[in-house]
């Protein structure tokens, strides 16, 4: 019998010893892959980004696959330390991954809207998009969310399916961009007179591309105003600051050529019987 206690007590101690030991080789691992996976997500990250052919959007998601998967190999690591049959393991998590795929559609949708973003490119980072009802600079492209920043430097964090189940309009993605600009001048003025400064102003900025070929033509004779279209194509970078100055200069030379810009008006006639 006591032969039987003293088996007995040495097997319990030498589970004991073998489970701590499991446990200490465990825990390094953990500790291990933390650093490696911070570490290889960060090596990623500088070698895709100075890479001159490859888009930046991917930088993002290439980098966060890396820190998963080491986390990943870490975590079959640490199960067969304890003697855990992976394949059971692997059957448990892909029911409670089903169970959990019903209970986040929304967030596995991102997912796959962000993997088509990703695919079809409909913007990149440093494009300037509207979609939806948010405007802004792309500077990121998650597994989830697409950052922005808004002209006025706000942070705008925008789940990828919102992005994905709307119209994209990129004003940067083309290289050249359409200005056009609207004046209205007195019926008593002289169109021709008006469509010849507007020449002039085109004439004046040096921004403004000689093909496609600038236009200026009577758009409309509005209830107040006969509008004038001036139409003229620039540099996607230069649109901004040309667009200031060709509104700027339009309205000076107008009123420097004799030329009134109208208010809406009504005039009311009374007839006295």
């Amino acid at each position: 019998m006591f032969e039987n206690w003293k088996d007995s007590l040495m097997n319990s101690s030498k589970h004991w010893n073998e489970l701590f030991i499991n446990l200490g080789t465990a825990l390094v691992v953990f500790i291990v892959c933390i650093v490696l996976a911070k570490l290889f997500s960060g090596f990623v990250k500088n070698r895709l980004t100075k890479l001159q052919r490859f888009d930046n959007t991917l930088v993002p998601i290439f980098s966060s696959l890396s820190k998963y998967l080491v986390y990943t190999i870490g975590a079959a690591i640490i199960l067969d330390i304890f003697g855990v049959n992976t394949a059971s393991i692997v059957t448990l998590l892909g029911t409670i991954g089903l169970a959990i795929g019903f209970a986040l559609k929304d967030t596995l949708s991102n997912i796959a809207a962000g993997i088509m973003l990703i695919i079809l490119r409909p913007f990149s980072t440093g494009e300037y998009i509207q979609a939806a009802s948010v405007e802004g600079t792309v500077m990121e492209v998650n597994l989830f969310t697409s950052i922005l920043k808004t002209a006025n430097g706000l942070y705008v964090s925008v789940p990828n399916g919102v992005l994905w189940g709307t119209s994209i309009t990129n004003l940067t993605r083309n290289p050249n961009r359409r200005i056009e600009i609207i004046v209205g001048i007195d019926y008593s003025d002289s169109i021709d007179t008006a469509i010849e400064v507007l020449q002039k102003v085109v004439q004046s900025e040096s921004r403004i591309l000689e093909e496609p070929k600038p236009q200026t033509f009577v758009t409309a004779l509005g209830d107040s105003s006969v509008n004038l279209s001036l139409r003229a194509w620039v540099n996607t970078a230069d649109y901004l600051d040309t667009n200031v100055s060709l509104n700027k200069a339009v309205k000076e030379k107008i009123e420097a050529a004799g030329l009134s810009i109208p208010f809406p008006q009504t005039d009311i006639h009374i007839k006295q019987k």
